[in-house]
């Protein structure tokens, strides 16, 4: 199956039944392709007790922590067109997912599939939760600089709402909602920035926002910690600029462009090309719904590296089945957290823990 066969048809629309028809093959096959061209996937696979793949349960995972111990390739490395690192803090080893043209194109394509079915065909005047220099600032350029790059393409008169302090422009701001009053905007940013330095400094503002949609993404960790769970977070919203339309997606540098976006329901769905499996940390079989585990995530989009079955350090359950019918169709994703003892991941989690270490050390000085 052609990849562009994947995107003809509207994102969400197969049923589970057909999608698992449609994966099965594809994964069987990109398993066999990394297999032939990356020599360390080929090694970890002969250590593994030969199986028949019958169900996508059965397809072969690579732990994520080894994309940070190991530079996993299936391409020559002169066909690496880019090499994309996790976001991660200070001292932790950081993925490496190494990119060939093709690999990229597809994630982009994919991104942009998801994206329109919330979205809508239009680009949007755009607020971008974040720093202009985040896009600019090489250091900076990880997956959160990625991330902020990959979402810019959506939008339109791009407006970068805070300074390098993390400090809001809200005369800014507020010149930008004036200037585009009526229209729908688009606002995007990572959760814990969107909290802590976009909310926290608009919530007795008094602005109209109702017109907006936001998207944001990122690890929820630090603001379970403050008690600050989706539902609140969309709550909170609402009482204090009227934004209802919120939809936070899951997605990792690992598997670039098959993010998991969240429906109106508030479960998370994966597109038509990419699955999830949940697996009992005991046994590692497949757990059946309604039960915690481990995260594994699929996606047909890796060819230039093993990423297409990878196992997670996220805790999730899925809770059943949409209804195409609906718009959203696919297994409904609940991610409840970390692993116990896994190294903070999400861009939201990792600024957010660096920020504590540098308020940290002021304070010491």
């Amino acid at each position: 199956m052609n990849f562009e066969d994947w995107l003809a048809r509207p994102q969400y629309s197969l049923s589970q039944e057909q999608k698992e028809a449609l994966l099965l093959p594809e994964l069987v096959a990109l398993t066999e392709h990394h297999r032939a061209h990356s020599p360390e996937y080929a090694r970890m696979l002969s250590v593994l007790p030969e199986r028949p793949v019958t169900t996508l349960a059965d397809l072969p995972f690579v732990p994520v922590n080894l994309f940070k111990s190991h530079r996993l390739s299936s391409v020559p490395e002169e066909e690496v067109f880019k090499v994309m690192t996790s976001s991660g803090t200070t001292g932790q080893q950081v993925s490496q997912v190494v990119l060939d043209r093709e690999t990229a194109g597809r994630q982009s394509q994919a991104l942009a599939a998801i994206m329109t079915h919330v979205l809508g065909p239009k680009r949007l005047p755009m607020i971008v939760v974040d720093t202009p220099n985040v896009v600019k600032n090489r250091k900076m350029f990880s997956a959160r600089g990625a991330g902020v790059l990959g979402m810019i393409s959506y939008g339109r008169q791009h407006f970068y709402a805070l300074d390098d302090d993390m400090q809001l422009d809200l005369e800014g701001l507020r010149t930008f909602l004036e200037k585009h009053r009526g229209e729908p905007i688009l606002i995007f940013g990572f959760t814990f920035m969107v909290w802590k330095y976009f909310y926290g400094q608009i919530r007795d503002a008094g602005l109209d926002l109702s017109q907006a949609l936001l998207i944001h993404s990122g690890g929820w960790k630090k603001l379970v910690d403050e008690a600050v769970d989706n539902a609140e977070f969309k709550r909170a919203f609402q009482a204090a600029t009227g934004l209802r339309r919120i939809h936070n997606f899951y997605g990792m540098v690992e598997q670039v462009g098959s993010v998991f976006m969240e429906g109106e329901d508030s479960f998370l769905y994966p597109p038509n090309f990419a699955d999830v499996i949940i697996r009992d940390p005991l046994t590692w079989e497949e757990a059946p719904h309604g039960e915690v585990g481990v995260i594994q995530v699929l996606s047909v989009l890796p060819t230039s590296y093993p990423g297409h079955s990878i196992l997670t350090e996220d805790l999730g359950v899925v809770h059943g089945v949409g209804d195409p019918a609906s718009g959203w169709g696919g297994k409904q994703l609940q991610v409840i957290g970390r692993v116990p003892k896994a190294e903070l991941r999400g861009c939201s989690d990792t600024h957010a823990a660096e920020a504590q270490n540098t308020a940290a050390q002021e304070a010491a000085r």
